[in-house]
């Protein structure tokens, strides 16, 4: 059973069939899929699921806190099932792989939103850059 199922059924959330799809999709580390991407391999285990049922349910896993909600810049959103523990986000400019990378920022706000007297109440970091395998590759082509 995953571990998102576990959550959820001990928040009280009824587990659908549609549900437990979703969450069966949705279990693992380092994954980064997009509503498409989660419809596609739900309906390999529940082939009737719509994509309506799929976006329904990850919004509400969204205000849940149960899943995030990853924007990268450009791109479909894509949905983390990692929300869990803390963590921040390379992104290949190139290939667009995303991985989870833990970051430590103290548990401070920087100075900045100090001064302008703003309350955090979340944040997202993502770092963009070239993974190892778009380094080669630009390496390789000079």
């Amino acid at each position: 059973m995953s571990d998102l199922i576990v959550r959820l059924r001990a928040r009280g959330w009824r587990i659908t069939p549609q549900r437990q799809a979703i969450a069966l999709v949705l279990d693992g580390e380092n994954l980064h899929l997009s509503a498409e991407g989660v419809v596609e391999r739900a309906r390999r285990i529940l082939p009737g699921i719509s994509m309506a049922t799929v976006y329904n349910t990850l919004n509400e896993l969204v205000a849940m806190g149960e899943v995030l909600e990853v924007s990268t810049g450009s791109g479909a959103r894509l949905f983390d099932p990692n929300a869990t523990h803390a963590h921040h986000h390379l992104v290949c400019s190139a290939c667009g792989e995303i991985h989870d990378v833990q970051a430590d920022l103290g548990g401070r706000a920087p100075d900045m939103l100090d001064r302008h007297d703003f309350l955090v109440t979340g944040y997202s970091v993502v770092f963009n850059g070239l993974c190892q395998n778009c380094q080669a590759r630009r390496a390789a082509e000079r």
